[in-house]
């Protein structure tokens, strides 16, 4: 599985919430790569991911995809990342 997350710059925002998704992910004993993009970067890392983590803001930018986009409100909220995974993923 392949999970996508996704900032203007590819460094800061998109840092924080792939570190802390696979925080999450490692407590749901779910295997998958996590990476981190620039919205810039999105068609080139984004292609085979199954799921895209982002803010609200960047969704529009994200355009058609077959992964489930997924909007977090608060980067560093495990409780918040945990539930939309697990929604996401069927856990």
């Amino acid at each position: 599985m392949k999970i996508v997350t996704i900032c203007g710059a590819g460094i800061g925002s998109s840092g924080i919430l792939k570190v802390n998704a696979e925080r999450v992910l490692r407590r749901l004993d779910i295997e998958a790569d996590v990476v981190a993009a620039d919205i810039g970067s999105l068609a080139q890392v984004a292609g085979d991911a199954q799921v895209i983590l982002t803010s609200a803001e960047f969704v529009d930018a994200i355009g058609t995809t077959f992964a489930d986009v997924i909007i977090v409100e608060n980067y560093f909220d495990t409780d918040e990342l945990t539930t939309k995974l697990e929604a996401a993923l069927g856990e």
